[in-house]
């Protein structure tokens, strides 16, 4: 019984075994094969399959035949064997799938080469803290490593990095801003960062470990959006000799931003810019009084910084309504609590527009040419409630509004001295004081010497009453 097997295993075993290793054409096979159509039969999967199971299970069982045979040799009693490997080996051959024939005209594809990109360039971007005058300052710090190919040793190369923002999808990546003019790629408003790396030692120089090859400061940059941003640098590394690409990298970078885009800058400055325009109603009204001259202005501006360049014809008539709207409010002796509206625009505005608005309302004040106590009282705490340098806030009063057209008595107020100061300070604030103005008092201009010497005076006056 089991040479018959062993002839059938072999006659069904034998052909499988040429087609599937070789792959040879129907006329190298015996002409009975072609005739009976026997060669389709012989390249089924199912035909190798059952092959392959045929086989194991052969296996199997000579292999229990041959324990048998062991065991009566020696004389041991029968014992019924185990068969805990024969059952894994029959599981195995249940499980076993063979992958379908390739047919003989179908090219093999070659797989894929893996590449090793351990030598490439490649950059990444840390965030640190670098301290300048006893304040830190956020820093994007680029970090290379990899290899740079140069076209000989002892080459000099300089860096060009560039950061856009793809917080919203690779496909509509937004640009990155400055106003820094060193920084500036040409024509536009773009930032662009470029750096002297020197020269490079061979002509294939390979860098191991990461290096920094350049510091961004965060206030070089102007971001579109305020908040959780994702940045994306692009680093080149040129020839100095004629700005040939030796090599690139690009990274992610994820930045919190904590400061206005140019996006919501460019949203808040109409809100912004209208809110100014009842702040200075709001100073022209402090006297209870609304001048001709003081509207005017206020006019003047708000047209040259709300109207909208899409329709001016709509956009002025517009204005003009809402502005003799609020003309009408105010000489209603109505007024605004316009603590809540610097709040607003602290939120919403950057320093410099807040300064502006500061300009405005003290234009206001010196249009009728005399400054009335409750327009300065406004104003300073305008200057306070806006967070502007109270120092450069009296600078500008000063230019728009000199101590001669002042309706006031109160040398504290004229001269900047506040209840919280101590003597000592206070007198260290007058001779600031009297230093800036002494200055002055040689100047060509006799307005400005006029001035001068006004505020000389009241000086004298305050030395006499704070310290003796």
């Amino acid at each position: 019984m089991a040479a018959i097997v062993i002839s059938i295993l072999i006659i069904l075993w034998i052909p499988a075994a040429i087609i599937s290793l070789g792959y040879i054409s129907p006329v190298k096979f015996p002409r009975f094969l072609a005739q009976f159509k026997l060669l389709a039969f012989f390249r089924r999967p199912k035909y190798h399959l059952f092959i392959c199971r045929l086989r194991l299970v052969l296996l199997t069982y000579l292999f229990r035949f041959k324990e048998l045979l062991k065991r009566l040799k020696t004389k041991i009693p029968f014992v019924r064997l185990k068969l805990t490997n024969c059952s894994n080996i029959l599981k195995l051959v249940r499980q076993f799938r063979l992958p379908v024939l390739r047919k003989s005209n179908s090219p093999l594809k070659p797989e894929p080469e893996k590449t090793d990109n351990s030598n490439d360039l490649q950059c990444r971007v840390q965030l640190i803290q670098q301290k300048k005058n006893d304040s830190a300052t956020e820093t994007f710090s680029i970090e290379i490593k990899g290899t740079i190919h140069a076209p000989e040793d002892m080459h000099y190369i300089t860096l060009k990095a560039s950061i856009t923002d793809i917080t919203d999808g690779p496909d509509k990546p937004a640009e990155i801003r400055t106003s820094i003019k060193k920084w500036l790629l040409p024509d536009t408003k773009l930032f662009c960062y470029t750096a002297d790396l020197g020269k490079l030692p061979n002509q294939n120089t390979i860098i191991s470990d990461w290096m920094s090859v350049g510091k961004i400061i965060s206030d070089w940059i102007t971001l579109p959006r305020k908040g959780k941003r994702k940045l994306k640098f692009t680093i080149a590394i040129l020839s100095r000799a004629n700005h040939e690409e030796l090599g690139s990298a690009a990274c992610d970078f994820t930045y919190e931003n904590s400061q206005l885009g140019y996006l919501d800058i460019l949203q808040n400055t109409r809100r912004t810019n209208c809110l100014a325009v009842a702040m200075a109603f709001a100073v022209s009204a402090a006297d209870k009084k609304l001048y001709n001259c003081e509207v005017k202005i206020i006019k003047d501006w708000a047209k040259n910084n709300i109207e909208s360049a899409n329709d001016l014809a709509k956009a002025r008539k517009k204005l003009n309504k809402a502005l003799n709207k609020t003309l009408k409010f105010f000489r209603q002796g109505n007024q605004l609590d316009t603590r809540e509206i610097c709040a607003e625009i602290l939120e919403t505005a950057p320093l410099a527009q807040r300064y502006d608005i500061l300009e405005l309302c003290l234009r206001v004040a010196q249009a009728k040419g005399f400054a009335a106590p409750e327009e300065l009282d406004l104003l300073n705490k305008l200057a306070n409630w806006l967070d502007a340098d109270m120092e450069r806030f009296r600078e500008m009063t000063e230019k728009f509004l000199p101590a001669a057209v002042h309706q006031i008595d109160n040398l504290d107020t004229i001269l900047g001295v506040t209840c919280e100061m101590s003597k000592e300070q206070t007198r260290k604030h007058l001779n600031s004081q009297y230093r800036k103005w002494h200055a002055r008092i040689t100047n060509f201009d006799s307005d400005v010497k006029t001035q001068a010497d006004y505020m000389l005076n009241l000086i004298a006056q305050a030395r006499n009453q704070h310290i003796g």
